[in-house]
């Protein structure tokens, strides 16, 4: 019993908490524009542990989308499902069951319009794994799942999502995803070669590190306009300045393009949202 308790957490990655980050910067970013500074502490906490489940249940149909891929690249195929320790079908009911969680805690905010948000960010997340067949750049579609959470975290706080602020919030953060998710993708680029796997890696080719400052670079330069339209001071300008440092860093860790440096840049990208989120906070206690 316990093994396998240990298969479904591995399933869901709860051993490798860095989706779980990268998934809950941009939303805190939004929660704070939206309400202003803290927002009320059960819409923060519904946020947090959504985020938590939402990413486990995107890991769990992403295996079960990879389980005829995942055999054959080196770093995945210990995983659960392609290990063969889990079944398609638990692989499944994880992902509905752990959608239904998520579920019931936006139903305890009794807000109609959060949940009906909610909706199209399941549908992302479940066909998110299914695009690296059909696009060439399936990280625009994580993109725009990792960003869903967005306009639900202003629609938990305000009437109606104020899009003048959520758009910016949205494109800037579709420009990180595809930036770091980039970085993940080159890891796996020759052996995504090998068994026709798509990804912004190959897209890209030899201009993958230009691609990645540009996107880097807009998504900083949107949250710059986006602290100038609603008067952000030094402290928001600080974490943005520290996550451009972040993005420098990166570019040289990977000059060489050798996969271990390229997964470093990827775990790298957590301090990155940090530090935009930890300004962003400080900077609304400063003025409050």
């Amino acid at each position: 019993m316990y093994p396998k308790l240990t298969d479904y957490a591995r399933l869901m990655r709860l051993d490798r908490p860095i989706g779980i980050y990268l998934l809950l910067w941009p939303t805190l970013w939004a929660l704070w524009f939206a309400a202003g500074g803290p927002p009320p502490l059960p819409v923060f906490v519904v946020f947090v542990l959504g985020t938590v489940l939402m990413r486990s249940a995107g890991c769990a149909i992403n295996d079960f989308a990879d389980k005829d891929f995942d055999p054959h690249v080196a770093r995945t195929r210990e995983r659960p499902l392609a290990a063969g320790r889990v079944s398609p079908r638990e692989a499944l009911a994880l992902f509905a069951g752990v959608c239904l969680l998520a579920l019931a805690l936006l139903l305890s905010l009794e807000n109609l319009q959060v949940v009906l948000w909610s909706v199209p960010a399941v549908a992302l997340a479940a066909a998110y794994p299914f695009m690296k067949r059909w696009i060439s750049i399936p990280q625009a579609v994580l993109g725009l799942a990792f960003s869903w959470g967005i306009p639900m975290a202003f629609a938990a706080v305000r009437p109606e999502v104020d899009w003048a602020l959520a758009l910016p919030l949205m494109a800037a953060n579709i420009a990180w995803v595809i930036a770091y998710d980039t970085w993940y993708a080159m890891v796996d680029r020759q052996d995504d070669l090998r068994i026709g796997v798509k990804s912004s890696a190959i897209l890209f080719g030899r201009h993958d590190r230009l691609v990645i400052a540009l996107l880097q670079g807009g998504a900083l330069l949107l949250l710059i306009q986006l602290g100038l339209n609603t008067g952000r001071g030094m402290y928001y300008e600080a974490g943005i300045a520290v996550a451009a440092m972040l993005a420098v860093y990166q570019q040289w860790i990977t000059r060489e393009r050798e996969p271990a440096r390229c997964f470093q840049a990827f775990l790298n990208n957590h301090w990155f949202g940090a530090a935009i989120f930890i300004g962003l906070a400080l900077d609304y206690v400063a003025g409050a």
